[in-house]
């Protein structure tokens, strides 16, 4: 009966994950009969949960939505991956701290002593790297506001904000009009969140920081458009105007790369601004602990640089040289 049990439990957490599963890929993925599997599924339905059956050439079994379900049951290795999860959330959502600690402490209380212990085992203090620069916390009705318009496919229209939350008044230099977007993804990056926009004034994909927008939904609605390109991903990380600023370092410095703008925003580290120049160069502010750190940073993407500010940033660009000049010297 124990067997059988945790058994079902298995069958329970794949259709969780949302997807139509076939008989026989679950018979295959939990190594039994496809009639095992049968039972399984009419355990799961006797004690309410709603089991779907799929009709047609793709069918197969999945959990429906929208109905009254029992307490949800985890079995243990999804009882670690929630403590995990809510232990390292990032803190990109104003309140999101509290609100998973509370969450971990509501989940523990719900689970049986066995899998309660290994959840209270694993208590984790999470130390941030000196490379992770987080936008600040997301007003949470900024980021419904945004979902929500993402998920109904709805216009957004939407007022850049200044990086300390701030937004310009007409008349003042950086004021910008307000703008139509058709909001198409979400995506987290580096613990900021950007949204995949058609800007219906510029007639093309954009990236923005959600926490640099200040949204209003609209009800006009929009078709869905093909995505820029195939990997989405690629698209936010190659977007060099995606909205980001500098980081606060000890040195913060620039130089103009002889490579285009999409190329070095893929690979630049987080807390620094790539600004396009022309088809094949940018320029590249970035900051560092050390002037010499920033020079390291600007050799590792193998071009020509030119026009280099500070003059303490070109002044460590030669020493390291003249430091790697005679490594080759010695070594003679």
């Amino acid at each position: 009966m124990a067997s059988t049990s945790h058994r079902a439990l298995q069958v329970l957490s794949l259709l969780g994950s949302r997807r139509t599963w076939r008989l026989r890929d679950l018979a295959a993925r939990l190594a039994v009969s496809e009639r095992t599997v049968r039972r399984d599924l009419d355990t799961l339905r006797e004690l309410g949960y709603p089991v779907l059956t799929v009709r047609g050439p793709d069918g197969g079994y999945r959990l429906g939505t929208g109905h009254a379900l029992p307490p949800l049951l985890f079995d243990h290795d999804q009882a670690l991956a929630i403590a995990i999860a809510l232990q390292t959330a990032p803190s990109s959502v104003f309140g999101l701290q509290d609100d998973t600690a509370r969450a971990l402490a509501t989940v523990q209380q719900a689970m049986p002593d066995t899998l309660r212990a290994a959840m209270e085992s694993l208590r984790l203090t999470a130390l941030r790297n000196y490379w992770e620069f987080p936008a600040p916390p997301i007003d949470p009705a900024a980021l419904t506001t945004v979902g929500a318009a993402v998920r109904l496919r709805r216009v957004l229209v939407t007022e850049v904000l200044r990086p300390d939350g701030t937004r310009a008044a007409p008349g003042e230099a950086d004021f910008a009009a307000a703008r139509r977007l058709e909001p198409h993804h979400l995506v987290v990056w580096a613990g900021r969140w950007y949204l995949v926009a058609y800007d219906l004034e510029d007639q093309d994909w954009r990236v923005h920081r959600v926490d640099r927008l200040h949204p209003r939904h609209t009800t006009r609605a929009f078709a869905p458009r093909e995505p820029p390109g195939e990997d989405l991903g690629h698209f936010v990380m190659s977007s060099h105007d995606r909205g980001d600023t500098p980081a606060a370092w000890q040195c913060t410095g620039s130089a103009r790369l002889n490579l285009p703008a999409h190329v070095v925003a893929r690979w630049a580290p987080g807390g620094s601004v790539v600004e396009h120049l022309d088809a094949d160069h940018c320029r590249l502010t970035l900051g560092a602990w050390s002037w010499a750190g920033i020079a390291g940073i600007l050799a590792t993407f193998d071009t020509d640089l030119t026009d280099l500010h500070p003059p303490e940033l070109l002044q460590a660009c030669r020493h390291v040289a003249r430091r790697y000049a005679g490594i080759r010297r010695r070594q003679a």
